[in-house]
């Protein structure tokens, strides 16, 4: 008789994923328990689905109950906007775990890393989102008909190279580059609000390259750079004529909805390799 698979833990941000991911592993017959954050999660996604409502600041509680539902295995999903100390309102256990990291949590791969291990600390064992769900990685090359010049592959080169120089400083994933000059860089604010900001900066000539990488230093379980069709549509209205990201280092949710939407809005998305001896 086979084991039955451990029951996995859905720390859920907001958009689709955490509800993807669930379907997926209740549909391999494996038990799910979400915990769901106040402002965050969509709460569409625990409709139907044992979960919990809490705050990031209820760290205690969160474990506490996710021991009581016998949970062995944890994934983030979604993306969460990191709340200030005052929003966080710290219960006493993420209180000695905010003074215990320091100035590690400065960042936000070096505070994932930090909760991941916290997390690793009270027995579970923490998956990521391509270990569940492995036909969310990026693939190599255009996912849509069109595909990059000359000029756009001079760009995509440049935007990597501040990507992952920011990365290195565990600032942020994403650059936008119109020929070979860096009209945004990503941080806390998130890849929409930095599309946003390029609307009014782009240049006479053919539109700039979104590009997105992981940091160097990323824990491939936690946070990786993702797009949808949203990410396609923002970086139209921005004026952009293309969009690169990590092949086998991203998530490309709804590939076909994305090819279609970039064919229409006459982008290319491609999935690029970043060459690990790359250092900033």
């Amino acid at each position: 008789m086979s084991q039955p698979l451990p029951k996995l833990g859905i720390l859920a941000g907001g958009g689709t994923l955490p509800a993807r991911i669930a379907a997926a592993v209740r549909g391999q017959g494996r038990e799910v328990f979400v915990v769901a954050f106040d402002g965050h999660t969509d709460p569409a996604t625990v409709e139907g689905l044992p979960h919990l409502w809490s705050r990031f600041g209820a760290a205690g509680s969160i474990i506490d109950r996710l021991k009581r539902e016998k949970v062995a295995e944890l994934v983030f999903a979604g993306p969460v906007r990191r709340p200030s100390f005052t929003e966080l309102l710290p219960d006493w256990y993420t209180t000695k775990f905010l003074a215990k990291v320091g100035t590690r949590a400065l960042g936000d791969d070096g505070l994932l890393r930090s909760v991941a291990r916290e997390l690793e600390g009270e027995g579970f064992r923490v998956v990521g989102l391509h270990e569940l769900l492995g036909e969310l990685l990026t693939p190599a090359g255009p996912v849509g008909r069109l595909r990059p010049d000359g000029e756009a592959e001079r760009d995509i080169a440049r935007a990597v190279e501040v990507a992952r120089t920011l990365g290195t400083l565990d600032v942020g994933q994403g650059a936008v580059v119109q020929q070979g000059i860096v009209l945004a860089v990503e941080a806390i604010e998130g890849t929409d609000a930095m599309l946003a900001r390029c609307a009014g900066l782009a240049r006479p000539g053919p539109g700039g390259v979104l590009v997105k990488v992981k940091k160097p230093q990323q824990d491939r379980r936690l946070d990786l750079p993702t797009m949808g069709v949203t990410t396609v549509e923002n970086a139209a209205r921005a004026g952009l004529r293309g969009i690169a990201v990590e092949a086998g280092g991203s998530l490309l949710v709804d590939r076909a909805a994305v090819a279609e939407v970039a064919d229409r809005l006459g982008l290319f998305v491609v999935g690029i390799t970043v060459s690990s001896e790359h250092r900033p």
